[in-house]
């Protein structure tokens, strides 16, 4: 266990450049130019893949990337009564999460003694970085950048290849493989992915550093997942910490904290992967047809009883 304050120091990232080799005499089903998912689009404008069920093949992907020998950190803050949802989420992930790959979790919370002891599988480790509470959950949600930023310089940025931030109040349903790997990863909300831009819920007010206008943004993307390459997603925070702190110095607050500041990032600084709804569903919400699997979904809680402040 460890406590994390600021850091000045410059990460040195493990290199994470390779070819996508797949072996000889390899037999997999061929695959067509014509024939696929026509229920849904699967490349963003700027050629950026988005993946959905039928869109990829899961044994011809993690043969791949299995030979690469990769390690995947993935960090998940329990802080407050949240630490209560850390098993589900650890005991799913170890079922459907990167299975078969080296998986690092980094649990951020203020409760460690809380931390459940769950079973991992060979090639997989968790470690507990103390962080301080707060009364305000939009603190906490706030001062997440700034907290996975300072976990790369000083930890992560040796130990993994791929880093996914993931919330803590979600659960694994189905096979989260090597096809969410990219060099900067996205999921798209599932409350907005059938809504048009004006119905999003960015940050409108230009005196933010969050603030996109009406008539510009892609897509909505949850802040409960993103990832990508460590290197990236270190550049991510840092951009997003640095905006977070002039909003505070200016005694704004953005809509949705870091999600919205997550969002001004992703539309001037595109995605190289987005990941369909089904990697962030939200149990509040009725499966529609186009969602085949869910892989991956927020949980029904109380915020009253669970947030410090609602």
């Amino acid at each position: 266990m460890s406590f994390y304050s600021y850091s000045l120091s410059k990460p040195i990232f493990r290199s994470r450049v390779q070819n996508i080799v797949s072996p000889e005499r390899l037999l997999y089903k061929q695959p067509s130019v014509l024939v696929g998912r026509t229920d849904v689009v699967a490349v963003t404008p700027w050629l950026a893949p988005i993946v959905w069920e039928g869109t990829f093949d899961p044994n011809l992907v993690d043969i791949i990337y299995k030979s690469m020998n990769l390690t995947i950190a993935t960090t998940v803050f329990a802080v407050g009564k949240y630490v209560r949802l850390l098993q589900d989420f650890l005991e799913t992930a170890e079922k459907h999460f990167m299975v078969d790959f080296n998986v690092r979790y980094y649990v951020f919370t203020d409760r460690p003694d809380d931390v459940p002891s769950v079973n991992l599988s060979q090639g997989r480790h968790l470690s507990v970085i103390q962080v301080p509470g707060s009364n305000r959950w939009q603190e906490i949600s706030a001062r997440r950048m700034e907290i996975i930023q300072t976990a790369i310089e000083r930890q992560i940025s040796r130990e993994a290849d791929y880093i996914f931030c993931l919330d803590v109040d979600s659960k694994f349903h189905a096979r989260w493989g090597a096809e969410s790997l990219g060099r900067l990863v996205a999921v798209i909300h599932p409350w907005f992915y059938q809504a048009t831009r004006d119905l999003f819920t960015y940050e409108r007010r230009p005196a933010s550093t969050a603030y996109i206008p009406m008539d510009e943004g892609d897509y909505y993307y949850a802040g409960a997942v993103f990832g990508g390459s460590v290197e990236d997603v270190y550049t991510l925070t840092k951009v997003c910490q640095n905006q977070l702190e002039e909003d505070a110095r200016n005694s704004i607050e953005a809509a949705w904290q870091e999600e919205s500041h997550l969002n001004r990032y992703l539309l001037y600084n595109k995605p190289s992967k987005l990941l369909s709804p089904e990697y962030q569903w939200d149990d509040k919400k009725t499966k529609t047809n186009e969602v085949k699997v869910i892989r991956f979904s927020s949980v029904i809680k109380n915020y009253a009883e669970i947030r410090p402040n609602v």
